[in-house]
């Protein structure tokens, strides 16, 4: 679908209930632009048809205005959604996403090490993006919520990313797996050599600067609500091993 200043019409037309979300867009040079393109129109749209209930996928850290990065478009999205009169919205608010780890394939076969820009001790809500699907399937199912709401999305448990380097490592046969704090003008250059753009680069660099000082952080006691199923070890198996055996014959 292509974004303008206003959704297509037929998107939301004769809906009562929508998911919606701002899609990943690695490549743009103007990210926080795009992002506020496509939450205009999203806004636009749920207004504009009358949808009565609306999902949103946000993202831990949405509680803050700006210094998270790619996540200030996700504040600004729930923002724009709290304006709708009539309209009860639901901000799912999720955790580090399991996916995030998939690059951690080349960085294994290129430096023998997981690399990234986070503390190696920093402990991670991490979440299967399975997990975020079935929980706004239920949302939209159920329709208890009314108003405005947020809601924590926070894995099935916590782990830093020394916890999941070994995850990772015995699932790939090297028990020896360990991960390493890089400076941030290594990852910056990994980044671009991977395809994104320097202004991604720069924004996710922003988030994780955020998550090492806890101005990104979950704000909500775990239990049972905001506990997903899928273990970290769950998708390590069924996702990253297969990735890396893809990468390892290719």
């Amino acid at each position: 679908m292509s974004f303008g200043r206003s959704m297509p019409a037929g998107a939301f037309q004769q809906a009562e209930s929508a998911y919606v979300m701002i899609p990943p867009n690695p490549t743009s040079n103007d990210l926080r632009g795009f992002q506020e393109t496509v939450s205009d129109a999203i806004a636009a749209a749920v207004k504009n048809t009358g949808v009565s209930n609306v999902v949103s996928l946000s993202s831990f850290g949405a509680d803050k205005a700006s210094g998270t990065g790619p996540v200030v478009g996700l504040h600004n999205l729930e923002q724009k959604l709290n304006t709708i009169e009539g309209a009860n919205v639901l901000h799912l608010r999720a955790g580090y996403f399991m996916e995030n780890t998939l690059p951690q394939v080349g960085a294994i076969r290129m430096t023998g090490s997981a690399v990234g820009p986070v503390r190696p001790d920093l402990k991670l809500p991490m979440i299967a993006t399975r997990d975020i699907g079935a929980a706004a399937a239920d949302a939209l199912l159920r329709l208890e919520f009314r108003g405005k709401q947020t809601h924590e999305l926070q894995g099935q448990r916590d782990l830093d990313y020394t916890e999941a380097a070994a995850i990772m490592g015995k699932a790939i046969g090297n028990s020896d797996l360990g991960y390493v704090q890089a400076p941030e003008d290594q990852i910056r250059a990994a980044m671009v050599q991977m395809g994104m753009s320097a202004n991604v680069a720069e924004l996710i660099l922003e988030m994780a600067d955020a998550l090492n000082r806890g101005h990104m952080r979950a704000l909500e006691a775990r239990g049972a609500s905001n506990t997903t199923p899928t273990r970290f070890e769950t998708f390590v198996a069924e996702v990253f091993v297969p990735t890396y055996q893809q990468a390892a014959a290719a």
